[in-house]
């Protein structure tokens, strides 16, 4: 493995753990501050047993996703110390401004764990929310740092001198809006759905059924929303990429040849020598609508661009399949149980239901993870888009595959632990959450 290769592994691994760690952050504390609020306007100790479980959960991940969010700034640095050397100055800003939500959410998390006998029950709550948003702002925030590097905005490129800093215009860039809302969206999913699908597991196995019932709705209300307007948000980030990154859509959709009348591909396995797509379900016009909403609009190819400028097509194009297709099946989960919410109540406690949200468990985090992969390869060879290749970032130090192997070890040993914790958490809600005088804290 050489540096290069090592130094991109890396950060591959460890920022593909800490975003599922990162997305529930931005999301359970809403379940909890809801679970919560129903609790002070039913007084059904239920929903207080629910916080109290969600809130013990919310600090498990808390912590695993500071560890391992702080480890890679220092990746940052430590591998692409080219790239901080330009970059740094000019969105910087979003990082800033993230750490100081992270602070506050890690304060306010503190006050929630251990006010609930020390402060009015309202403003109790509220520390919760004070939480979720916080979360959810940071994330945000470090989703406009990378719409920054796949979107460069905020200064001027003259000689290779990075001149006229605009760290403000670098963070409100033209990918950043839609780039947000797609991650915004797809936290609430891959949360949703994998919390959804845990107490549908449990509602199976006839475990504390009411407790897991009521926690089960809460989760599979918001998955099955934002299920629905995903596509929608997938649809204007399309056509945002096809305007600005086209060799970026052209590796999605493994088109290899600029042309009219493009069809959607649907599967397939692209040959990159041949420049062919093998098995693929194609679509007459497909893409050209997608992309232009015209059938007959040309769409760019690879063949627009140099060899050693076009992204790694099969990884980009599986990628992009894997999303699309995970997004799909939960897009029909979603629209069957809010069909049934309003129309079927008496499908709401079938098993076959239950089952189908057990069954998307990983389905949004499998999603998260593929769609994160499309964004980054896809904008390969570039560390930021048109301006610095990867190549030319990358740490001159050699060695680099054994920080690789170190980090991996460390960050498997950290997922197994949490898995443990968070696997104790869900059998022991019978003696810990499920009683009649549960208090909302960290006793």
């Amino acid at each position: 493995m050489d540096d290069l290769m090592a130094a991109r592994s890396q950060m591959a691994f460890t920022l593909g753990f800490h975003i599922i760690f990162s997305c529930i952050a931005m999301v359970m504390p809403f379940f909890m501050a809801i679970a919560h609020f129903r609790y002070l306007k039913t007084g059904n100790v239920i929903y207080k047993n629910i916080t109290r479980a969600w809130a013990r959960g919310v600090a498990i991940l808390f912590i695993t996703g500071a560890v391992s969010g702080t480890v890679l700034s220092f990746e940052l640095g430590l591998l692409w110390p080219k790239f901080m050397k330009h970059a740094g100055p000019i969105f910087g800003m979003p990082f800033s401004m993230e750490g100081t939500f992270f602070f506050i959410e890690a304060i306010a998390l503190g006050f929630y764990l251990y006010g609930a006998k020390v402060f009015n029950k309202w403003f109790h709550w509220f520390t919760g929310v004070v939480v979720g948003i916080s979360g959810m702002a940071s994330g945000i925030l470090v989703v406009a740092a990378n719409a920054w590097m796949n979107s460069p905005a905020g200064f001027d490129y003259i000689n290779g001198q990075y001149l006229n800093i605009d760290p403000v215009a670098a963070m409100f860039n033209k990918a950043w809006p839609l780039q947000a809302l797609h991650m915004v969206l797809a936290a609430i999913c891959s949360t949703g759905f994998a919390v959804a699908g845990v107490h549908a597991l449990m509602v199976l196995k006839r475990k504390n059924v009411e407790f897991h019932t009521k926690a089960f709705r809460i989760a599979a209300i918001f998955a099955s929303i934002a299920a629905l307007l995903q596509p929608l948000s997938g649809d204007m980030s399309a056509k945002d990429v096809a305007k600005r990154q086209p060799a970026k859509l052209a590796a999605m959709e493994a088109h290899f040849k600029t042309e009219k009348n493009v069809p959607l591909i649907v599967g397939g396995i692209p040959d990159e020598k041949t420049e062919t797509v093998n098995y693929a379900i194609k679509i007459p016009g497909g893409l050209s609508f997608l992309a232009f909403s015209d059938f007959n609009a040309e769409v760019t190819g690879l063949d627009a661009f140099p060899k050693d400028e076009r992204p790694p097509v099969v990884v980009t194009h599986f990628a992009f399949q894997i999303m699309v297709g995970m997004g799909t099946f939960m897009m029909l989960i979603g629209a069957l149980y809010l069909f049934a919410y309003w129309r079927k109540e008496e499908w709401m406690t079938k098993s076959w239901l239950l089952k189908l949200f057990v069954a998307a468990i990983p389905a949004g985090f499998i999603a998260l993870e593929a769609g994160w992969t499309v964004t980054e390869v896809g904008r390969q060879p570039w560390i930021i888009y048109g301006i610095m290749k990867t190549k030319d970032a990358v740490n001159p130090i050699p060695g680099l595959a054994y920080s690789f192997y170190l980090f991996s070890g460390i960050y498997v040993l950290l997922g197994i632990t949490v898995a443990y914790l968070l696997y104790r958490q869900v059998k022991m809600v019978d003696k810990l959450y499920d009683v009649g005088n549960a208090e909302i804290d960290a006793h």
